[in-house]
């Protein structure tokens, strides 16, 4: 079993200024993505590639400078660094340029840069549900705290109204839902190849530990989630463990 373990990120960013650069509790935010992926290689005997794809210099020399691991890097072409640009499209870019270098790559994971609090066994699940069963892809999730049967509402000629019709008067009574946290995606090379939309392929979910992940869209969302992170560095052995890898 030979897996391709991708990280992604542009210069700059919407919303927090070059998140993808800055300290997290003290230690570069990209190297938590790449401390779990350490820990887990240790535990597992598979082979493995890491791949970093950037148009930031400073990720790269964050990256260049890591005593965790080998990182190849990809210097992400213009076509690719466009806010429209389907993060997906970057990941098949990566499959195509490291099977060209190093050969048939069997599941391809990627680990996005601003979710720092996920586990090792949160990445092992997930690859082994990957490996046993038929699905395309499995991506992470939390559970929802919203839910657009029901309490989510949305604006309409006639004001404001549910995102989902329904007669439903309880949360209890709708369906469940899932929120995408975009922390962990684990795909077939094949469906990779297939260059078509996330949906298009069976998907399966790992639900993830729903207070650790907050989007990071504005600096308020970072101090947040660093105390989030202390009490969890301080308390949970599993978060504890990515943390002092670094």
């Amino acid at each position: 079993m030979k897996l391709l373990f991708t990280i992604c990120g542009r210069a700059g960013s919407k919303g927090i200024k070059n998140k993808n650069v800055k300290n997290f509790l003290d230690k570069p935010l990209a190297l938590y993505s790449l401390s779990v992926i350490d820990l887990y290689l240790k535990k597992s005997n598979y082979d493995a590639d890491i791949v970093i794809n950037t148009d930031s210099e400073d990720l790269m020399e964050i990256f260049d400078n890591n005593s965790l691991r080998s990182v190849d890097i990809i210097e992400r072409s213009a076509d690719l660094a466009g806010d429209k640009v389907a993060k997906v499209d970057v990941i098949q870019n990566c499959l195509e340029v490291m099977e060209e270098k190093n050969g048939i790559y069997d599941l391809i994971i990627d680990l996005d840069i601003t979710s720092p609090l996920r586990t090792v066994k949160d990445l092992d699940d997930m690859i082994e549900k990957k490996l046993n069963t038929d699905y395309d892809l499995i991506f992470s999730v939390t559970d929802s705290r919203r839910n657009p049967y029901f309490n989510m509402v949305m604006e309409t000629e006639h004001g404001y109204d549910r995102v989902i019709e329904s007669n439903f008067n309880t949360r209890q009574e709708a369906p469940v839902i899932y929120d995408m946290n975009a922390s962990i995606y684990v795909y077939s090379r094949e469906f990779l190849q297939r260059k078509v939309g996330l949906f298009d392929g069976k998907c399966g979910i790992h639900k993830m530990f729903d207070t650790g992940v907050l989007d990071l869209d504005h600096e308020n969302d970072m101090f947040l989630m660093e105390v989030i992170a202390k009490y969890l560095f301080e308390n949970n052995e599993e978060f504890a463990e990515v943390y002092n890898n670094i």
